[in-house]
């Protein structure tokens, strides 16, 4: 009799694994999501019947539907419905030189379309209420064009650019492969589809560009290059992976500074240009017939058999093993220096764009591995694009606002002309390039401005929202830990955002521009999708806007600030001039008298210093940005990087996103337990019955530390007493002001009491150490005399 589980009379049950993938939509089989960001467009092929469903996500935003047919003309009939205008608002974005427009207008060119005879239908606009939709269904077969046209936003208004979500359910689900094919980039030289389980060899000449594009998602491609001119000598000096990553000191080639992929000679090959997943593999060789055998599947297909095959004709020699850079393979080498895999992070038409730096013989595979997750179990097509090198690609890797949003490239903010003047050192960060480091001075040259004269910093990419309507200072009470209420038209206040459980999801600062008019500025886009999940949940009537595009903005920060912008910044007689402008308080101005360049000013910063934030509309950007220099040359004023201002935020006890909280730290354990007023804050606040119980029971405090050795630290290494480890650094820096290492981190209760002598640990945590003290969060300047000042 067999033996079984009591309970279970019919034996154990048997289910199918199952599993979630938050990063892509859970979206029927049939249906698809495209995101058109405010003021841009886009086109999506659609067939007769397919049904679209347009929505106005955030509210208060026009969009303009427009229809090509497959004869190239544009009928609105494949809308269903009549045209209302001539498309003025597609035309406007249209008419801009950017890669999005760029690509559109390639699109419809192919197909014949002028532009010239558009017609669209208008649908939503400022009175339309968030989550607005229309549906509609496709008559005839060809592009949807959507636009969200808007104005230039001015920075005391909140008329902002928000997106329009599209939808479209289609008619016959079919995983048809020219239809999962993404448009071109720009008029491709070649279009070359690999096969799964099999490689292509093909030629480029120097200057091209070459896209790999990984088709329906979750498919690992080997790349190979070889000079050309080195072929043709019967040299065999392949792309080196071992090469590259010495030359750049890191795991493989990335958009930016280390971009280069070399040969053995050292000599440059290709360089990445645009990157939309930026987890890749170049520490093992393509997959070989000695990995299968190994795995019990002699014989099986594998990309170091077909590289040998596509390479033949060229005169190369073949290989037991290919090294190549193994794009959209997720591999690493763990802790315990083994090396694994798991599924790409690849998702549908997501790609590597690279430019060829001489003319190369190249090898593309899609990897046929069946056998484990390098694939997804499913082993796909691979499709490789090579372009012009006349056409223009801007440097970029993908952003995604939410693990579920559409990739955005990285882009440049509207003060780049004047600071790429300056230096080429830049980093990504939530999607713009913002200056590292400049070339003429150094980070530490960079600090000494801030802190005795005054320095400008592109702050740009930090997240804008505009909350409005109604029940505006009722969300905003609700979500926030500060007490909304207290605070006054013209006035900013720095808060917490917290989930239920009282871990924080962004912390930023709030101004008030009106009775039932304010702007939240964050660091994380999901602050604003919060907002509206609770706005919709609550049943406030409130509207939450982006308005990061409409609103880019400038740091000045230093002793020094305030003289600058007293010459050049006017203010009308009801608003307070720069002299007057108090700590956390705000103006509505204006750059060099009443017919300027709009701007909002406020006293406030990231540096620890006096200092203001200089908010305005893109377009005037490189007008702010000049006056702000013309005044400040005089006062010594320099331009400073994200290296720079690491050291001075730290210094000051400001925390950083990721670094030094995240969504499992409360604003207590974060060092900004001041923003979490329980006394004298009664309303309810989402995660205050948290929030009070972890008041009552701390675990860990954000301390100071200084490190008594000359030694770097960084962030992750782990902090001890004797044995045990207490605690881990959050944040660290050299300071020049103090001439010693310091840091902030988060430690146990039990040992948070300044003067405890605590132990840095590196290495492994045990066989080094080094020795440091305990001390109050901000180093420099704790009673913020400076700012203040």
């Amino acid at each position: 009799m067999e033996n079984r589980h009591p309970g279970m009379l019919g034996g154990r049950p048997v289910s199918a694994s199952i599993i979630r993938y938050p990063g892509v939509p859970a979206l029927p089989k049939d249906t698809e999501r495209y995101r058109c960001k405010g003021g841009g467009s886009l086109v999506v092929r659609v067939e007769a019947g397919d049904l679209v469903t347009v929505t106005d996500a955030e509210g208060g935003q026009a969009c303009e539907l427009s229809f090509v047919d497959e004869s190239g003309r544009f009928q609105a009939a494949g809308l269903g419905a009549a045209f209302t205008n001539a498309a003025e608002g597609l035309k406007t974005i249209l008419s801009r030189e950017e890669a999005g427009t760029l690509r559109i207008r390639s699109a419809l060119r192919r197909r014949g379309a002028d532009l010239a005879t558009a017609g669209a239908l208008r649908i939503f606009g400022e009175r339309s209420t968030p989550g607005s939709r229309v549906e509609f269904t496709i008559a005839l077969k060809g592009l949807l064009i959507v636009a969200a046209p808007a104005e230039a936003m001015s920075p005391e208004a909140q008329d902002t650019a928000t997106p329009i979500e599209v939808r479209v359910r289609r008619s016959r689900v079919v995983r048809d492969y020219s239809s999962a094919l993404p448009e071109p980039l720009a008029d491709p030289i070649e279009d070359i589809r690999i096969k799964a389980a099999t490689a292509s060899a093909y030629f480029v000449r120097a200057g091209e560009f070459i896209q790999i594009i990984d088709v329906y998602g979750r498919q690992c491609t080997d790349f190979q290059a070889f000079a050309a001119r080195k072929v043709d000598k019967g040299l065999d000096l392949a792309l080196d992976s071992t090469v590259t990553r010495t030359l750049l000191g890191r795991s493989y080639p990335a958009p930016g500074l280390p971009s280069k992929a070399f040969d053995r000679d050292f000599e440059p090959l290709v360089e990445i240009v645009q990157d939309t997943v930026g987890r890749h593999d170049a520490f093992a060789t393509a997959c070989n017939s000695r990995y299968y055998d190994d795995m019990g599947y002699p014989g099986h297909v594998n990309c170091t058999d077909n590289f040998n095959a596509a390479l033949a004709p060229y005169g190369i020699p073949g290989r037991k093993g290919w090294e190549a850079l193994n794009y959209f393979y997720n591999t690493d080498i763990d802790h315990n220096n083994q090396l694994y895999l798991d599924e790409p992070w690849s998702r549908p038409g997501d790609y590597v764009l690279m430019r060829a730096l001489t003319d190369l013989v190249c090898v593309s595979s899609s990897c046929p591995d069946d056998i484990d997750a390098a694939n997804g179990w499913d082993p796909t097509d691979i499709h490789v694009r090579t372009f012009s090198g006349k056409e223009q690609f801007s440097r970029a890797v993908a952003y995604r606002m939410t693990p579920d949003a559409d990739p955005e490239l990285t882009r440049e903010t509207a003060f780049h002309p004047r600071f790429s003047a300056l230096t080429r050192d830049y980093a990504e960060y939530r999607g713009y390039w913002l200056p590292n480091r400049f070339s003429s001075a150094g980070p530490v040259e960079e600090y000494w401005a801030c802190r005795e004269r005054a320095a400008v910093i592109d702050l740009s990419p930090l997240r804008k929202f505009e909350v409005t309507g109604p029940d505006a200072e009722e969300l905003l009470q609700y979500c926030l830990t500060r007490d909304v209420r207290k605070l006054s038209t013209g006035q900013v206040v720095y808060s917490a955002m917290c989930y239920e459980h009282g871990g924080m999801i962004d912390d930023g600062t709030l101004f008030r521009l009106g009775d039932k008019n304010f702007r939240w500025i964050g660091g994380d886009d999901y602050s604003g999708i919060w907002l509206r999940e609770q706005a919709e949940k609550k049943g406030f009537r409130a509207w939450v806007r982006s308005s990061t595009d409409q609103m880019h903005n400038i740091a000045v920060q230093g002793p020094k600030s305030r003289d600058i912008l007293k010459e050049i910044v006017w203010t009308a007689p009801r608003q307070p001039t720069i002299g007057e402008l108090e700590w956390f308080r705000f103006a509505v101005g204006r750059i060099g008298g009443f017919e300027g360049a709009p701007i909002v000013v406020s006293r406030t910063g990231y540096t620890g210093e006096l200092g203001y934030e200089i908010f305005c509309h893109p377009k005037d950007a490189l007008t702010v940005f000049d006056a702000v220099w013309r005044a400040g040359e005089p006062h010594g004023l320099r331009p400073m990087g994200l290296e720079a201002l690491d050291m001075v935020r730290i210094e000051a006890g400001l925390i950083f996103a990721h670094y030094d909280f995240d969504d499992q730290t409360d604003p207590f354990e974060a060092g900004i337990g001041f923003t979490v007023p329980l006394k004298s804050k009664h309303d309810d606040f989402i995660g205050r019955e948290a929030l009070i119980r972890r008041k009552e029971n701390p675990r860990h405090l954000m301390v100071g530390l200084d490190i008594q050795a000359n030694e770097a630290v960084g962030h992750g290494d782990c902090v001890h007493v004797g044995r045990a480890q207490i605690g881990v650094i959050t944040s660290a820096t050299r300071s020049p002001v103090l001439g010693k290492t310091i840091a902030l981190a988060r430690i146990d209760v039990t040992h948070a009491t300044v003067g405890t002598q605590v132990e840095i640990g590196k290495l492994d945590g045990q066989q080094k150490r080094l020795p440091a003290i305990v001390v109050p969060l901000s180093h420099y300047d704790p009673q913020k005399k400076r700012p203040r000042s």
